[in-house]
């Protein structure tokens, strides 16, 4: 099956792009800015994408790959690639690390992210973090595994008894949009952690460490694979505003599904969506 053959690759590749990851976390790296300050890039992110493209054009030389190194920095640069690509017919999007400046401080946080869509559709996805070996993998129709086992999403009914996870963006609007949600939700809920890296906050979400994330101005590479995991461990995706994700989704909500539709109250009442910026 298709989808087997795609996530055992996928697998093997994030196992080695980990290995390498946890061998330099925290070692003096060449360290560039990218879009601004807030955006860092290093020669170990460039390596693992190119360790895990080699795994993908020998297992699947005619499948596309949108890797975030090979994507100019930007919100602009990565939605345009994005459009570009979305709809091939076979895709991979590969985030080599999510996490990078904890990687740089040495802080345990970071993850590697692999998602695979089929003409738009995910079809399968893997997170792996290296520093506690836990392998997340999802397949479409198949549900949502943490090292070889069965995840599900948690039980919360509603913000109060909840957990959410966000971050700070690297623009700088975004921030500030972001910062807003963080107010307008601190009264409703039970907790907030935010580590660094979105894809193993959805992968938290999927194994029900978590009852939520959200963030705004994230891309595909961040979000594709824990999208797929958090919905095939019986939780929701969507934008800020409630629509279902596809792969240009930039602004965020992914939760156990009991608690979605009240999170997306407090966000758009206080108009901290992310869209309000486009919208003026």
């Amino acid at each position: 099956m298709i989808i087997d053959e795609i996530k055992r690759t996928a697998v093997a590749a994030a196992r080695q792009a980990g290995a390498l990851i946890k061998e330099k976390s925290g070692k003096s790296t060449t360290q560039t800015l990218k879009s601004n300050a807030f955006d860092l890039v290093t020669e170990v992110d460039k390596e693992c994408e190119q360790l895990i493209r080699a795994y993908v054009q020998k297992s699947f030389p005619d499948h596309s790959i949108l890797g975030e190194e090979a994507v100019e920095p930007g919100s602009y640069a990565s939605e345009q690639a994005v459009k570009q690509m979305q709809y091939a017919e076979y895709l991979w999007v590969i985030d080599p690390i999510d996490g990078t400046t904890n990687f740089i401080h040495g802080f345990p946080a970071s993850v590697v992210s692999i998602g695979i869509a089929h003409q738009g559709v995910l079809i399968a996805g893997v997170i792996y973090d290296p520093y506690r070996d836990e392998l997340f993998t999802a397949g479409r129709e198949q549900g949502a595994c943490l090292n070889g086992q069965r995840i599900q999403v948690s039980g919360e009914a509603a913000l109060q008894q909840s957990i959410l996870a966000t971050g700070l963006p690297t623009a700088t609007q975004a921030r500030s949009t972001n910062m807003v949600g963080l107010a307008s939700l601190a009264h409703h809920i039970r907790a907030v952690r935010s580590v660094g890296s979105a894809a193993l906050h959805m992968a938290y979400v999927a194994a029900g460490r978590l009852s939520g994330f959200w963030e705004i101005d994230l891309n595909a590479w961040d979000l594709s694979a824990g999208s797929l995991l958090v919905q095939e461990a019986g939780g929701r995706v969507t934008d800020t505003k409630g629509e279902d994700y596809h792969l240009g989704v930039r602004h965020i909500v992914a939760t156990n599904g009991r608690i979605h539709s009240e999170l997306l109250h407090v966000l758009n009442e206080w108009n901290a969506t992310g869209y309000e910026e486009t919208e003026q």
